[in-house]
């Protein structure tokens, strides 16, 4: 939880000082497409706060997804490392390339690419796979949590094991919540409701957002029973595969909620629950560990979702949400007798360079930090848990942490403080606790409640 708090930190600082600047600083409707925004730093000559805000949610978001992945096994510092890096540089020049009117991709562009820019309404591409490609990179560096693939010794593991997570309850109770937030980021992208073309956009996303989110929700639940059936010969309906799907279906409708009709929205959200099965699957078989299903979730599904605008984006609701259909769905091509895919080449170019641009940022970054031994956390701690190692206690109940683990690490924190006593001694400095104790609970006492 501290973690999420410290993504949601580094993106406000990250995101005000140089962040905003360079994603939409410098702002000139009409005026020569620019790879990077150039003013506005640190806010200044800002009179728009309410947009600021706005922005700044996706932006943490963007850092958040990368959280979830990297659970359990990453250093407090490395998270604020990235969360300001990706919000302060790398995931505001995909912004302002994408969502800026003098963006090089973007459809608000006087000379939009191809006559119809990247479509990308609420962030499929721009917040989901910047932040689930980070993800992706990050994982593969820091490497598997402890007994996930491999054993104490490091050898593969026939069957990966399955690291359940705490509380049911929560994870239901944080995917509603998802889902109620999702409505502010889809219809709040419309930016106004002041006429009626805007209010039929805003009504539009709302729609496709129910319909993309219920739709990934009971394919992918069951999906994976007829998995498990298949597998097993017992049907289970995983409550986690749900929730997940319902993630994924928001995801994937996230680029086309304002330029699709609802039938599309249910296919669209579908597709996005099977998706994230087979996603799923394919990071397991790669031995990938994704703690929370983010990439599946994220990455894979905001592709899909920029693929479907360049399917299934409507005339009629381009021409409300962009003022302009000459280039549609391919599938309303099709129908006009017109094989013009110039949207969904448009998207592809989009992806491509998100991708891109994030590969050559962030997997130098994340090698770095692995390099500094500032990302993986000690084989101890993790074992004994980060909550014990860093926070000084266990939120949870900690059966399953074996005594002579605990007791190991306990030991070697009061030997790491006997030392420095001994420094500030040799030095003549003033001790950093009372001569009476070590100011730190034994081994035994930190065995018998943390």
């Amino acid at each position: 939880m501290l973690k999420n708090l410290l993504d949601a930190c580094g993106a406000a600082i990250g995101f005000w000082s140089v962040g905003y600047a360079f994603a939409f600083g410098g702002t000139n409707f009409g005026g020569p497409s620019t790879f990077i925004g150039n003013a506005n730093f640190f806010m200044m000559g800002m009179d728009n706060y309410a947009e600021w805000i706005f922005q700044f949610a996706f932006a943490a978001t963007s850092a958040t997804i990368v959280a979830g992945t990297l659970a359990e096994r990453c250093q407090m510092a490395a998270y604020l490392c990235y969360s300001i890096v990706l919000t302060g540089f790398v995931y505001p020049v995909v912004v302002h390339s994408i969502w800026s009117a003098n963006g090089f991709l973007s459809a608000k562009s006087a000379n939009p690419l191809w006559d119809t820019g990247v479509i990308d309404f609420a962030g499929s591409s721009v917040v989901h796979v910047t932040g689930g490609f980070t993800a992706l990179i990050a994982t593969k560096i820091l490497g598997a949590r402890k007994g996930r693939f491999f054993d104490e010794r490091g050898n593969p593991i026939d069957r990966p094991q399955k690291i359940k997570g705490h509380s049911v309850s929560l994870q239901v109770m944080g995917a509603f919540i998802l889902w109620f937030g999702w409505y502010g980021f889809n219809t709040g992208s419309t930016s106004a409701i002041s006429s009626a073309d805007h209010g039929r956009v805003a009504s539009v996303a709302a729609v496709s957002t129910t319909l993309g989110a219920a739709c990934g929700c009971i394919t992918s639940l069951f999906g994976r029973a007829i998995l498990t059936e298949r597998r097993t010969g017992e049907v289970i309906f995983d409550i986690s595969a749900a929730l997940n799907g319902c993630l994924g279906g928001l995801v994937s409708i996230t680029a086309g909620c304002s330029v699709i009709e609802p039938w599309a929205a249910v296919f669209t959200g579908s597709v996005a629950g099977l998706l994230y099965l087979l996603s799923s699957e394919l990071l397991v078989k790669f031995r990938i560990d994704d703690a929370v299903d983010a990439i599946p979730v994220h990455l894979f599904n905001g592709l899909w979702g920029m693929l479907a605008v360049g399917l299934f984006a409507s005339p009629g609701k381009l021409e409300d949400a962009y003022g302009r259909s000459k280039h549609v769905g391919w599938f309303y091509s099709w129908g006009k007798g017109s094989s013009d895919a110039t949207l969904l080449g448009a998207n592809l170019v989009g992806v491509l360079f998100i991708l891109g641009w994030v590969l050559l940022t962030m997997l130098p970054f994340f090698c770095i930090l692995n390099y500094l031994g500032w990302f993986r956390s000690d084989p101890l701690e993790e074992i004994v848990g980060l909550d014990i190692s860093y926070h000084g206690g266990s939120a949870y109940q900690k059966d399953a942490i074996k005594s002579e683990h605990l007791r190991a690490f306990m030991e070697r924190k009061n030997r790491v403080h006997m030392n420095l006593n001994d420094t500030f001694i040799s030095e003549g400095l003033q001790q950093p606790v009372a001569q009476g104790g070590s100011g730190r609970r034994s081994s035994d006492e930190v065995s018998e409640g943390v």
